[in-house]
């Protein structure tokens, strides 16, 4: 199986919260990771939060920002290429997704039409959730 990870899942791995257990369990468990290059700026950016929001010290942010980089680097990256721009019309015409939701969503469909093993979308929010069951996906990530 290959796992596709919005950043809600990302951060997840990295930052303990509710969730982490089922990320885990299913990173453990796939031959594959794979998410969108937009996901590395999303979840920086969610550390710095955390950071300021005293969620996370200046230590473990510096440490979970390194294990992330070295990981991110094994990933299977969906690149945000002209050619998903025709997808992503479509799926903000028929949802209601936010930008990068739509990136993401139109990343995990492209890695499934192009892979030969079965893919998993691990996602905490409802809205993207419900579009990713619509079009086919296997979810049942949900805050």
């Amino acid at each position: 199986m290959i796992l596709y990870c919005d950043t809600s899942a990302l951060i997840k791995r990295y930052v303990e919260e509710d969730g982490t257990e089922i990320v885990d369990r299913l990173w453990s468990v796939s031959v594959g990771i794979a998410t969108s290059v937009v996901a590395f700026a999303e979840t920086a950016s969610t550390f710095s939060r955390k950071l300021r929001e005293g969620i996370l010290t200046e230590k473990e942010c510096e440490s979970t920002l390194k294990t992330f980089r070295t990981d991110f680097d094994a990933l299977i990256l969906v690149p945000v290429a002209p050619m998903l721009n025709s997808m992503i019309e479509r799926l903000v015409r028929r949802y209601e997704l936010r930008g990068f939701d739509a990136i993401h969503l139109s990343s995990a469909l492209m890695i499934k039409e192009s892979a030969s093993l079965p893919l998993q979308f691990a996602c905490f929010d409802r809205t993207l959730n419900e579009a990713a069951l619509e079009e086919g996906l296997t979810v049942g990530l949900e805050k």
